[in-house]
């Protein structure tokens, strides 16, 4: 590898690949904190030109963490298609990237050669791609799952509903369960956020879910985002459940501090599908989110569009229905302001795309980012264009619960009928058959729950 340019006069030199990697990030107040970042424009430029002429076997021969002492990185490297990879592997990253970007090429053709791409290589191209390179080439990419509905369909536009509640008071996420359903919110899934993470009170939560669902026969999955371990007590005891949630993230060290390994995943997985209430065969959710790693001291040095990268390699090996990226959740140490956040909400949605993933995007702030609503919905409203799977629906998009701001019920409203799009197929007939909405746009009815109280 050739890691030096010359660039208006000036020599610059890289230790190494993963330093270039994270020089030619987009700049990142984690990558600052972190202490690997760009000192300068004219250093991240450098670092462009030189991660643009790496070859993609330079880049499988030299994982962000080694193959010994990681098994996110040996499930990457295991699941790789070698006979795909050895057609690209003579591929620059700029290569890669003109191809992504030939408007010759098909989804289906990147869906094929994704499988030969490993998750660095899928980080390494994001880094030289524009904002609209980014939705350019995502909107290419077709990815369909199936739980009990199909996500990911073309024309379609789907939402979590997340009625999270302060006490995990029952009737008050009755209420915004019901109103969100009306707005047309809820096809992926009705998932709520606990603040007690008890057994007991998941199983609560869940039943209340399904007691709903079956009521009014309406074709969704249900989650409660617990951690795995207690999700997986209340599916032996009896509770419904349609899909097992975890967050997760690009190093084994960085996953053993959310209190799991790769194993407990696919016992969680196998759980559901045998004892869950799902049709199947996708029955996981996982959330990621730059910065995580670098939060519980798991980066190994590695920048966190690669770090974020490594989290869509891990999950793709457990089949998931919906993955999605809580992009601005963290906080400004990781992604400062709103210009931060709107990339790394195009990268993550373009990464998870391209490794096969049915990518949805919380776009989202904390109240103590420099971001405001404005910016979210650019950021959804770009996401829309570059097709993303699913957002997120909160009531007023306030989360009364979590203390952050994201999208509620009325933006995935008012995008799908910007874009022509509807909800999951399944859950749109109900929507009219329901007389909440008609061919994609809503009716009076909507937003009124009470008419499911009756």
């Amino acid at each position: 590898m050739i890691l030096q340019t010359k660039l208006f006069g000036h020599t610059y030199k890289f230790n190494g690949l993963y330093d270039v990697m994270a020089k030619a990030n987009e700049e990142k107040s984690g990558d600052k904190l972190a202490g690997v970042a760009a000192t300068s424009s004219e250093e991240r430029v450098a670092a462009k030109v030189v991660l643009s002429n790496i070859k993609l076997e330079d880049i499988k021969n030299n994982p962000a963490v080694p193959y010994e002492i990681d098994e996110v990185t040996r499930i990457i490297m295991d699941d790789l298609n070698e006979k795909i990879y050895e057609e690209i592997k003579d591929w620059t990253v700029s290569d890669l990237r003109e191809w992504l970007l030939d408007s010759n090429t098909t989804g289906d053709d990147i869906s094929r050669i994704s499988r030969g791409l490993t998750s660095e290589m899928i980080a390494a191209v994001a880094k030289l791609m524009s904002n609209m390179d980014l939705v350019y080439a995502a909107k290419k990419i077709i990815v369909k799952a199936h739980c009990n509905t199909t996500i990911g369909e073309p024309g379609t536009l789907s939402a979590r509903l997340q009625p999270n509640h302060p006490t995990d008071d029952p009737d008050g996420i009755l209420a915004s369960l019901l109103e969100g359903l009306t707005y047309g919110i809820g096809d992926a899934v009705l998932g709520l956020n606990p603040v007690d993470d008890s057994v007991e009170s998941v199983t609560k939560v869940l039943k209340r879910f399904e007691e709903v669902k079956q009521k009014f026969d309406i074709p969704t999955q249900i989650c409660v985002l617990a951690h795995v371990t207690t999700q997986m007590e209340a599916v032996r005891k009896g509770a419904p459940t349609d899909l097992i949630f975890q967050s997760i993230a690009g190093s084994q060290k960085g996953n053993e501090a959310f209190g799991f390994d790769a194993a407990t995943i696919e016992e969680a997985r196998q759980l559901v599908l045998k004892q869950g209430t799902c049709t199947g065969p996708n029955v996981m959710y996982f959330e990621t989110g730059q910065g995580s790693e670098l939060s519980s001291e798991a980066h190994h040095g590695i920048d966190q569009v690669t770090m974020e990268a490594r989290c869509y390699g891990f999950a793709k090996r457990f089949n998931p229905f919906l993955v999605n990226t809580v992009v601005g959740f963290i906080g400004p140490e990781y992604l400062y302001d709103a210009k931060e956040v709107i990339r790394a909400g195009l990268e993550d949605h373009f990464m998870g795309k391209l490794s096969g993933l049915p990518m949805g995007v919380d776009a989202c702030y904390t109240n103590h980012m420099k971001a405001d609503q404005n910016d979210i919905e650019n950021l959804a409203i770009l996401l829309t264009a570059a097709g993303c799977t699913y957002f997120m629906g909160i009531p007023h998009g306030d989360d009364v619960m979590l203390n952050y701001q994201t999208t509620g019920y009325h933006e995935t409203a008012a995008l799908r009928e910007m874009f022509g799009l509807t909800a999951i197929k399944k859950f749109d007939s109900w929507l009219e058959n329901m007389e909440f909405s008609k061919d994609g746009k809503l009716l009076e009815k909507a937003g009124d729950g009470s008419i499911l109280l009756g």
